[in-house]
């Protein structure tokens, strides 16, 4: 893996952890359910996306 490779993955991982704080900031300051639930599931995709990221980078740090 290469240095800007390795860059990217982590600037991907923080944005994607900024991400899921923001989500869980807006689902605690929302009122209306049906935009928790739409919040909720855009954290939850956040979250795999933020796993999916370290287990490549697990991966390729484990080749």
């Amino acid at each position: 893996m290469t240095q800007k490779e390795l860059a990217y993955l982590e600037d991907a991982i923080g944005h994607e952890q900024a991400m899921i704080k923001i989500c869980n900031n807006t689902i605690n300051n929302l009122k209306t359910k049906e935009l928790k639930e739409f919040m909720q599931e855009e954290l939850i995709n956040h979250e795999e996306l933020y796993n999916d990221l370290i287990m490549y980078l697990e991966d390729k740090v484990n080749e």
